[in-house]
């Protein structure tokens, strides 16, 4: 898939969905896990999708088009961590599972998790929401940048075992130098 175009389209705060047809690829994550740096890397626009150093900031359901419209990429709300009342966490989990469940045009997950960290108990949830509701979705460990090659390799080698999957099932990515960019890219290219 070659990135053209990408825009800002609209938010939805609300048990709703975008009144649209093309394909959805939705970004999910903990909070502050990097998923607007890894939308603004995959569109090769630096500020698509405002970033924050503050966990939680993303609250709503972000949608960008890419290449006029062909696609639409979904940038959900991050769970785990965060200065929030619970009440709002509970919103932001309903709002992404209303989402997950009830859209039509949702062609692909893309579950953003950091290569340093071991996934938390609510990234292996995720997985599994996805897995049994047949949802597909590929796993990303971003800011790979931040480790050295061997670093990177044992770092993989802990997430895939976490998920249950092999090393090869996973993409590495990093926003700052744009590592796997292509590759993921072509697996998005892939599932639509």
């Amino acid at each position: 898939m070659i990135v053209k175009n990408a825009e800002y389209v609209t938010s939805i705060t609300t048990k709703k969905l975008f009144d649209g047809t093309a394909p959805e690829i939705a970004i999910a994550g903990r909070s502050n896990v990097g998923k607007s740096s890894f939308i603004n890397m995959l569109t090769g626009r630096k500020k698509l999708a405002r970033s924050s150093s503050e966990p939680g900031r993303t609250r709503m359901l972000n949608y960008f088009s890419i290449n006029g419209g062909e696609l639409y990429l979904v940038d959900l709300p991050g769970y785990g961590y965060a200065k929030v009342p619970d009440k709002a966490k509970d919103s932001w989990k309903g709002l992404i599972e209303y989402y997950l469940r009830n859209s039509r045009n949702l062609k692909l997950v893309v579950l953003i998790v950091d290569i340093r960290h071991e996934p938390s108990d609510l990234d292996l949830q995720l997985a599994e929401y996805l897995a049994y509701y047949s949802i597909p979705y590929l796993i990303v460990a971003t800011k790979a940048d931040k480790l050295s090659k061997e670093g990177r390799k044992r770092a993989l080698a802990v997430v895939a075992e976490a998920f249950g999957i092999e090393v090869s099932a996973l993409y590495v990515a990093s926003s700052l130098s744009a590592i796997g960019r292509e590759e993921i890219l072509a697996a998005v290219d892939a599932y639509l």
